[in-house]
């Protein structure tokens, strides 16, 4: 018996489907997130223009939000790999603190690109610590997670006494490593290098077309080479988990891992080469941290937790984690980069949440309606009435969307069935 691939879902579509369903189906990918995307830039726009807030659509702001996207974005697909084959990472952050500091220490000694791959290699290491805890072991997936996010701060710690506490490397101490060389960056020929059409454009102060100028701009303009293969992997992820016989065999050990096993699937190796994986991503995410600049104590700042809350607000999908990332890392860039700004956020929820009642209104659900115009109300009360936000609440920014965005989403969540179930072959499902 062989197991058949099919769609993004693994299940191909019926000829006895109804029209409409099969209309939907063609309708639901990718012309789908246009229109979000087309929904969401026009809704930026807007708060830009009632805010008068310029660096809520500048190409300053887009460039920082891809830059601080991308190790999220890289622990997520990580956190993605592990729990389509079912195994829960939480060691994510550990890993990627192990790829930050040996990124840094390789990356300064021979050089960047040896850094990213000694990054690469660290991370691994940590999902195979991981994988032989859970999968031979039978070590409880949280436990062991919490064990490597441990292990990792130590490690690193321990090692920059090491190496750097004598202060014999210049410009390191027992927190830090030296400078780590930048990497080439690349920008859009014609748009966004030479004439710069794109800067141009946003400069015109137009609605809509200025602000999708200057989030294109920043997308596309002095991108580094880790940046652009930390983006690539998203849609190669998506093609290996979703359109190969090999993905197929690891989503159906994370979603029913006796029934696979029946079938001739090795799901021990696929666990391993899962985990792994799910660490070699951590690890690049980690030392995409410290390309151009340094390893500092601490610098992950929890950036493997939001990770994983990304994987669970994009449904398990890599599609659905890249946006998530994308919008931690520019809740991130905006604070960053203008503190005051992040009061236009104020107003872009309010925005939003009318949007949504609109929506449910439509669908005649009146008490989501009510609920959305009442959070809706407040909340451009709230943008109203004040001149700037607290710095406290400017700091916490992106932990504050993870907890909304993740509360918003709860109710659409469907992780693989046996996520975090211990197997033992010859268990009975």
């Amino acid at each position: 018996m062989t197991l058949a691939t099919g769609g993004a879902s693994g299940t191909t579509p019926s000829l006895a489907e109804p029209e409409s369903v099969r209309t939907r189906r063609r309708f639901g990918g990718w012309q789908k997130v246009g229109l979000i995307a087309l929904g969401l830039l026009a809704l930026l726009s807007l708060t830009r223009a009632i805010s008068g807030l310029d660096e809520i659509t500048s190409s300053g702001t887009a460039g920082a939000a891809l830059r601080l996207a991308v190790p999220i974005g890289l622990a997520a697909l990580g956190g993605l790999w592990a729990e389509r084959a079912g195994v829960v990472n939480i060691g994510l952050e550990g890993m990627l603190i192990l790829g930050t500091w040996f990124g840094a220490y390789v990356g300064f000694e021979v050089g960047p690109w040896w850094g990213v791959l000694a990054g690469l290699a660290a991370g691994a290491v940590g999902g195979l610590l991981h994988a032989i805890a859970t999968v031979t072991f039978g070590v409880d997936h949280v436990v062991s997670g919490v064990a490597i996010n441990l292990l990792g701060a130590g490690v690193a710690q321990y090692l920059s006494q090491v190496f750097y506490g004598d202060g014999q490397v210049p410009g390191a101490g027992p927190t830090q490593s030296a400078v780590v060389q930048p990497l080439p960056d690349v920008s859009l020929p014609l748009l966004s290098s030479g004439p710069d059409l794109l800067r141009d454009l946003e400069d015109t102060d137009l609605f809509f077309l200025s602000d999708a100028a200057g989030i294109l701009g920043g997308l596309t303009r002095d991108v580094s080479l880790l940046t652009l293969l930390a983006v690539l992997l998203v849609p190669f992820s998506f093609f290996v988990l979703w359109r190969t016989s090999f993905g197929l065999r690891l989503r159906s050990v994370g979603e029913n891992p006796v029934a696979a096993d029946s079938l001739g699937v090795a799901v021990y190796r696929m666990k391993y080469a899962a985990v792994v994986i799910s660490g070699a991503m951590a690890g690049l995410g980690g030392a995409s941290l410290i390309i151009g600049s340094i390893y500092r104590e601490g610098q992950t700042a929890g950036r493997g937790f939001i990770g994983l809350a990304a994987v669970i607000f994009g449904n398990w999908r890599p599609g659905g984690l890249a946006a998530g990332a994308g919008l931690f890392g520019y809740a991130d860039a905006l604070q960053l980069r203008a503190g005051n700004a992040v009061r236009g956020l104020l107003l872009l929820v309010a925005l939003l949440l009318v949007v949504v009642a609109v929506v449910q209104l439509v669908r005649r659900r009146l008490p989501m309606v009510v609920a959305a115009l009442g959070i809706g109300v407040a909340f451009f009360l709230w943008y109203s009435v004040v001149d700037s936000v607290p710095s406290q609440l400017v700091g916490f920014t992106p932990h504050l969307v993870t907890l909304v965005v993740l509360a918003a989403a709860s109710q659409r969540l469907r992780p693989p069935a046996a996520d975090g179930q211990p197997y033992r072959r010859g268990q009975q499902s």
